[in-house]
């Protein structure tokens, strides 16, 4: 089973985190932003995987650091526990409606850290979630899992449904890509990713 267990502490976050992408969709996930968990318990289960988060961040502050810091964390394990990136699909694109909202997140798992995220219209927040703290974790997440990473959205008004459709296409982009593929070695021409 591919698996990582990461630990990370800053004078901001303080992280203990465990990933198994050949997962079942469990997930224990408090990173003490309420909205952040629930889009990670999402991406869990559309990606098949097993995760364990438990942070403690300068939430006093305001939630910046957390939802970047764990998006390193992630980062780091997704890259951990694919080792040497043998036998894997490599590219996914997922499109995923949720209700109004149509987003495509399009995931290669190239060895090179690339983001675009094209997601515009989103109100200022979702409850006290600062929407702009979603392109900070994926950014995050991109530079230290070294992935290229599209997510565009088509449509959509609500902006906790644009999310969930953005961070579910996520989940199921991690999954196909990380797949397994017995009829092929590193999947490119120049034999490493």
């Amino acid at each position: 089973m591919r698996t990582s267990t990461i630990e990370r502490k800053t004078a901001e976050t303080d992280i203990r985190m465990k990933l198994a992408l050949d997962g079942s969709g469990k997930s224990d996930i408090d990173t003490g932003v309420g909205f952040l968990d629930h889009m990670l318990v999402l991406t869990t289960m559309h990606g098949g995987l097993d995760l364990l988060i438990a942070c403690k961040g300068d939430l006093e502050t305001d939630q910046h650091h957390s939802v970047e810091d764990v998006g390193i964390a992630l980062g780091a394990a997704f890259k951990e526990a694919l080792g040497t990136k043998e036998s894997i699909e490599r590219y996914a694109s997922e499109t995923v409606p949720m209700d109004e909202a149509l987003a495509t997140v399009s995931l290669d798992i190239s060895g090179r850290s690339f983001l675009i995220y094209n997601v515009p219209g989103l109100k200022e927040r979702i409850g006290i979630f600062d929407t702009e703290l979603a392109e900070e974790f994926f950014l995050a997440f991109t530079r230290h899992a070294g992935v290229t990473l599209h997510i565009n959205l088509q449509y959509g008004k609500n902006s906790h449904h644009i999310l969930e459709s953005i961070f579910k296409g996520f989940g199921r982009s991690i999954r196909i890509a990380a797949t397994r593929n017995d009829r092929q070695g590193i999947p490119s021409t120049k034999g490493s990713l």
